[in-house]
């Protein structure tokens, strides 16, 4: 039997924050809006910038605070921007 995998857009937005958490590609982005001396953050901290940037105390609020929601769907525009994967938003 094969596992089938949910797409990444389709997982609720907490998921969606701890995977980002942990990609070293997003401690990185993370880090260059942030004075950590130019090195990649950890996943402890990457985490904390997803909840100042929303505005939330949990990731878990993602789901249940519709601005919270906003600003994090903000921040993965910049988040994809940043990375060549679409045009930068204006």
């Amino acid at each position: 039997m094969t596992a089938t995998r949910t797409p990444f857009a389709d997982l609720p937005a907490p998921t969606q924050a701890g995977i980002m958490s942990n990609d070293p590609e997003f401690q990185r982005f993370a880090d260059t809006r942030t004075a950590q001396n130019g090195s990649a953050l950890t996943a402890g901290a990457a985490a904390e910038y997803i909840r100042l940037i929303c505005g939330v105390t949990s990731r878990a609020h993602l789901s249940t605070n519709p601005a919270a929601a906003i600003r994090f769907a903000a921040l993965q525009t910049e988040f994809d921007a940043w990375r060549g994967r679409i045009a930068a938003p204006r």
